[in-house]
């Protein structure tokens, strides 16, 4: 089976997000004073083959532990959904 993976990887809420404060600054300078607060992260989408979800799981979550997210300061969650075959061409 293949399935199509959406990761979602931010900033854990105790770490300062600097992006986030200078994107607040600009929507305040552009007249959008009632944003508080903006986090920014990274968002991808993978597609992996495994025999069932729990394989595909497990292996995002191998990813994402091993690579695709710093653990220390970030925090990660996504979706698996399963898509045909010959989407993976």
């Amino acid at each position: 089976m293949t399935f199509l993976a959406r990761i979602h990887i931010a900033l854990k809420p105790s770490v300062l997000d600097p992006q986030g404060a200078a994107v607040v600054r600009a929507l305040g300078s552009l007249g959008f004073d009632e944003v508080a607060d903006v986090r920014v992260g990274r968002y991808g989408e993978l597609r992996l083959a495994a025999p069932d979800e729990d394989a595909a799981r497990a292996r995002v979550t191998a990813m994402c532990d091993t690579l695709l997210a710093n653990t220390i300061i970030e925090r990660y969650e996504f979706t698996l959904e399963p898509t045909p075959a010959e989407e993976t061409a």
